[in-house]
């Protein structure tokens, strides 16, 4: 029995980066062996192991056989005459297939240290084209180390696959997951561009592969192309740290602005609404969880009022918050406010930027609902008793009447317009 660290915790270790897991390939060994050293089974497709005391994963060195479309369709074989060198050529990356034993010799027979050396992601063999996840994966881990770049050869293998309809054969709640881990990545925008590059994002997410190439006006926006909008978008919430709702309402806000009519462009009248429903689209066809999906139609639907924010009247802001269920839910609409706040800051180009100009329409607005949620809606109720039908309308002027005073506007009227 001979044991070796595989995989990413070789990987990270060579390119100087903390490690988190370790993985483990056992060579010229049974599941019996394993068994008797006190190892425990927990493998479904093939045979793997927790230690005893650490709980790290053991692998059976395998080789593994194509039998059906997707990633799910394979048969694998292990047995202890499955050498070290067949285990590692059936794995995604070089960088991958590098294998550690424990006296820290490395077998890498696939040159993965050059690759780490020279930044880039290259496919071990032609057996990476069985599994279509592979493409998400290779998009991630471009967000992960973003100074990578995809091999000519690999990027046309990929293309490939997806013309050959295998990305079409994924499931939507192994692409969420991929789509989702590569957003909490540093640079979320290679995940992106790694996707458009072989085609795969125009099959996974239309909706959003289709804002590249649609202008924005210039003053407003100097990078001018949506999609590069996008980039810029979801990676400075990146740079912020925002937690995965409020990347994925950032990545979503413009959806509405891929289906403008061309002969409208730069302008995109009325996107918001457009927006909202093709984030529900996206949503309902990826199986996204609720919470991101909730955050991203409320962001793309109200992210131009929330730009407006210092000209709205404290009426339209009171009914804002009663559309968003602040009320209820005032971390779901501050965390609206960050995404929006994103997509304020990520513009650029030509000499200009927005990256550090500053958004003052996140503390008005939660200045607006401090003041509003401090209107006691039940005393209110309590005084109306004698006429329940006007309750959520004296709630609503009341409100009104406390953002007014919160935000020092004079004018003592109360507005029953929209803006």
């Amino acid at each position: 029995m001979r044991i070796y660290v595989v995989g990413g915790a070789v990987r990270d270790e060579l390119l100087g980066l903390p490690v988190q897991d370790h993985d483990h390939v056992v060579v010229g060994a049974t599941p019996e062996d394993m068994a008797a050293q006190g190892f425990r089974a927990v493998g479904k497709d093939f045979p793997v192991f927790l230690h005893p005391k650490t709980q790290e994963e053991y692998a059976l060195a395998r080789t593994e056989r194509k039998t059906a479309p997707g990633y799910k369709g394979f048969v694998f074989h292990t047995s202890p005459e499955v050498t070290l060198e067949e285990d590692l050529v059936r794995r995604d990356l070089t960088i991958n297939a590098i294998a550690k034993a424990e006296d820290g010799t490395l077998t890498d027979p696939f040159n993965g240290r050059r690759d780490i050396e020279q930044r880039i992601f290259r496919h071990v063999s032609d057996a990476f084209a069985e599994d279509p996840v592979r493409i998400l994966r290779v998009a991630r881990f471009a967000a992960r180390y973003p100074d990578f770049t995809v091999a000519p050869e690999t990027n046309a293998l990929m293309r490939q696959m997806v013309e050959q309809g295998e990305v079409d054969a994924l499931v939507a709640e192994r692409v969420w997951q991929e789509v989702s881990r590569g957003l909490m990545e540093q640079a979320p925008s290679r995940m992106l561009q790694v996707l458009r590059g072989c085609g795969a994002l125009a099959r996974i997410m239309p909706e959003l592969d289709a804002l590249w190439g649609v202008p924005q006006p210039e003053a407003h926006h100097p990078e001018i192309d949506t999609g590069v909008h996008m980039q810029l978008v979801v990676d400075y919430a990146a740079a912020r740290g925002h937690e995965l709702p409020v990347r994925f309402a950032s990545l979503m806000h413009d959806l509405g602005k891929g289906i403008t009519p061309p002969d409208k462009w730069p302008s995109h009248h009325g996107h918001e609404g457009d927006g909202a429903r093709l984030v529900e689209q996206l949503c309902k066809r990826l199986k996204v969880p609720s919470e991101c999906r909730d955050l991203a139609v409320m962001t793309a639907r109200e992210h131009g009022n929330v730009g407006r924010a210092l000209q709205l009247r404290p009426n339209t802001i009171v009914k804002l918050l009663e559309r968003c269920d602040a009320f209820r839910k005032p971390a779901r609409f501050t965390q609206m406010l960050l995404a929006t706040e994103c997509d304020s800051c990520g513009r650029e180009g030509n000499g200009v930027s927005f990256r550090d100009k500053p958004f003052p329409q996140l503390a008005h607005l939660e200045k607006a609902l401090a003041a509003a949620r401090g209107v006691n809606a039940g005393e209110i109720a309590q005084r109306t008793a004698d006429h329940p039908q006007r309750i959520p309308e004296m709630v609503h002027r009341a409100r009104v009447g406390a953002v007014r005073a919160a935000l020092g506007v004079a004018d003592g009227t109360t507005e029953v317009e929209d803006d």
